[in-house]
């Protein structure tokens, strides 16, 4: 046996003992991890979109799903598709600043490029209960939604939700030639 190979065989032996070859020494399976809930991977971290068209407010509804509950903002024909949306301490109205009061353990403030009057500034969404846009007592996730102006076109709500849990936003296309932004937030982690 040449000194090289004598070399090769005394590193062999100590890589073998260094992962427990031959030493009795068992490595431990890695730790299994739970599934995701219903498969969500949607993260608490703020979700933005690009603008690239714009189109007036039309309606603001929620509904509930069995693994998240789901507002819906619906925009007038023209569609729109830009929004920024994050958890935040205290929502502000659009223009004024002050807060916005909500219910629940964590705030999201959904912003849309998507102003709630026309061209000639009439009116094209005007609640009929600013701090209730929609009625969700009683639901797993939603708190409160409530409306926090629209400035400059684009307008806010707030929506107060159990706790800081993961949601997602995506821009659907139509009915029609309109559009609607779409805000999901999870039951739980």
């Amino acid at each position: 046996m040449t000194q090289s190979s004598k070399g090769i065989r005394r590193w062999s032996v100590v890589c073998a003992l260094v992962v427990g070859v031959g030493t009795g020494v068992v490595a431990a399976a890695p730790a299994a991890t739970a599934a995701p809930y219903c498969g969500i991977h949607w993260g608490s971290l703020p979700k933005t979109a690009k603008i690239t068209e714009t189109a007036p407010i039309v309606n603001v509804r929620a509904g509930q799903h069995a693994c998240f509950d789901r507002m819906v903002v619906d925009v007038r024909a023209g569609g729109a598709d830009g929004y920024f949306v994050k958890y935040v301490d205290t929502v502000r109205q659009d223009g004024s600043g002050f807060a916005v009061p909500l219910r629940g353990g964590a705030r999201l403030e959904v912003v849309v490029v998507a102003a709630a009057y026309d061209d000639s500034y009439r009116p094209t969404y005007r609640p009929a209960n600013r701090s209730e846009l929609v009625n969700v007592a009683g639901w797993q996730t939603f708190r409160q939604i409530a409306w926090a102006g629209s400035f400059e076109g684009q307008s806010t709500i707030g929506l107060g939700v159990r706790a800081r849990l993961p949601f997602r936003v995506f821009v659907l296309q139509g009915p029609g030639a309109g559009s609607r932004f779409v805000i999901d937030v999870a039951h739980r982690w």
